[in-house]
């Protein structure tokens, strides 16, 4: 063999800037695309907020510096969430230095404090005369609950160790209001391995540290697992009324292995607490009315509100529905291009000017990607609804199989830019919102030789449940039989993952004995 050189001609596809930033915008979903459009005022000079709503006919694709039509909602969620965990990072870490330092080995305590869904409305202590309160107002008023209980400690006259020592454990709650670690393990994480004595004594500082802990509201809150959380509760409840004979067998029933509760199995819990099974009936009424997650009401529920990207409005008064698709002007950052900075470009040179002018080119291809990204996310929104017009009107029941490679043939695009599209974006409907991805599935096979869809499928099993007796629930069989009748092929094994999904317990679990 010699050396040589030769000429070869080939064809590939190169992914410029530009197109990888269209990209990305358009699988982002809602509050992504805020923190993408946050970031990118803060780095790009040229990029500015418009202060008027614009016309989409003057969107600024020809014109670059016109105003964009995209509203001016921004989420700010995600800083607020990030700054909090960080907030809650360093007060874990001030306990642990504060467990430290406190700690003198010699084995006094100084500890002078005072003595004195399941579903349904708890039967809790109250702080206040509200006994009504909503878990979002609840929330922001009372902040994260690590906050709640710190400002609770506060009341307490308790020694620099145990003080730090309720500390470290309020810090060490999960969100539901649970300590998930055993006092040795967290002992051991501040404790030297081999320093036995020192070890004991931090593990009575924090069972110490835990009794004040469970004292304080939420009732239930530092418990080690279900069965303690509803104990607590209970015995709470005990303190106002003692002689209440239904709470005397629910805290029985408590003791016992919560699955005979789970399986609501009325016979062997009175044999096992000796009750009668009418009041166990009654006790177990009363467990349903605790609250499992005591930490929930503390939860940011604002930030788990979904904002729906696209409205489908029925502009019909009477007879056929009509529907009309729009994007939700709430979500669309309003953005422009500065025209002051933009017209001090002209006519200059330089390498200065040659970085700045990328910098403004990059401002307008952000815009025109932002336009690109809400017009196709209507055009995918707009063939969904043409395609599933009877949902709309008549319910999940109505749902027709469908899926992606429908969608992207008829508007000319890729499978994988539809799957981009229907990520994390939401439509809001008469029916209720849900994701885009909600109206593809599947489909079964009928005795017509048409399909079912199987979100339709889904619906009509979640209606056989409902409609079922208490006493007799039905088996995942008896429902594969009963869509037979409809005239729906589907296997047992498919109604078990169905039911499933649907969270629907079987059918020993639905049982009420």
């Amino acid at each position: 063999m010699k050396p040589g050189l030769s000429l070869r001609m080939s064809q590939h596809l190169a992914l410029t800037p530009q197109l990888q930033q269209s990209i990305r915008l358009l699988q982002l979903s809602t509050l992504e695309l805020s923190q993408e459009v946050d970031q990118m005022l803060d780095e790009n000079p040229f990029l500015e907020r418009a202060e008027e709503e614009a016309t989409a006919e003057a969107f600024g694709l020809d014109q670059a510096d016109t105003h964009v039509s995209l509203g001016d909602r921004v989420s700010e969620s995600a800083s607020t969430s990030s700054s909090s965990e960080d907030s809650a990072s360093e007060t874990r870490d001030e306990a642990v230095t504060d467990v430290a330092e406190s700690w003198d080995g010699d084995g006094s305590v100084d500890m002078r404090a005072d003595d004195s869904e399941w579903g349904g409305d708890a039967p809790a202590r109250q702080n206040s005369g509200d006994d009504t309160a909503d878990a979002v107002d609840l929330a922001r008023s009372a902040g994260s609950l690590t906050d709640f209980l710190h400002r609770q400690a506060l009341s307490l006259r308790l020694s620099e160790v145990d003080r730090a020592a309720l500390r470290f454990l309020i810090e060490s709650l999960n969100d539901d209001g649970y300590l998930t670690d055993t006092l040795p393990e967290l002992a051991a994480s501040l404790a030297g391995s081999d320093d036995f004595e020192q070890l004991d004594e931090l593990v009575h500082r924090f069972t110490v540290a835990l009794g004040l802990l469970q004292s304080l509201e939420p009732v239930g809150v530092g418990a080690r697992d279900l069965a303690e959380c509803l104990r607590i509760q209970i015995k709470a409840w005990l303190k106002d009324d003692p002689e209440d004979a239904v709470a005397q067998a629910a805290l029985a029933i408590c003791a016992q292995p919560l699955e005979m509760l789970a399986k609501r199995d009325f016979k062997r819990l009175a044999v096992a607490c000796g009750l009668d099974e009418a009041v166990v009936k009654a006790a177990i009424s009363f467990i349903g009315r605790l609250e499992p997650k005591p930490g929930r009401p503390f939860v940011q529920a604002e930030q788990n509100v979904i904002i729906p990207d696209v409205l489908v409005i029925n502009t019909s008064k009477t007879g056929t529905p009509k529907f009309r698709i729009q994007l939700n002007p709430d979500v669309m950052p309003k953005l422009r291009v500065h025209d002051i900075y933009a017209n001090a470009l002209r006519g200059g040179k330089g390498d200065n000017h040659a970085g700045l002018q990328q910098r403004l080119q990059e401002a307008r291809w952000f815009i025109k990607n932002i336009q690109q990204r809400f017009d196709t996310i209507l055009r995918v929104s707009t063939a969904i609804v043409e395609r599933q017009k009877n949902f709309f009107t008549h319910g999940p029941l109505a749902m027709r199989p469908l899926v992606l490679r429908e969608i992207a043939d008829e508007l000319g695009m890729h499978e994988s830019t539809i799957s981009r599209v229907t990520t994390a974006k939401y439509m809001a409907t008469p029916q209720g919102t849900f994701e885009l991805k909600y109206f593809f599935g599947s489909g079964l096979g009928t005795d017509s030789g048409s399909a079912a869809s199987s979100t339709a499928v889904r619906a009509l099993i979640k209606q056989f449940v409902a409609a079922e007796k208490p006493a007799k629930p039905l088996s995942d069989n008896q429902i594969s039989e009963m869509l037979k009748e409809q005239g729906i092929d589907c296997a047992r094994r498919t109604v078990a993952k169905y039911r499933e999904a649907l969270k629907i317990a079987p059918a020993n679990l639905r049982k009420t004995l």
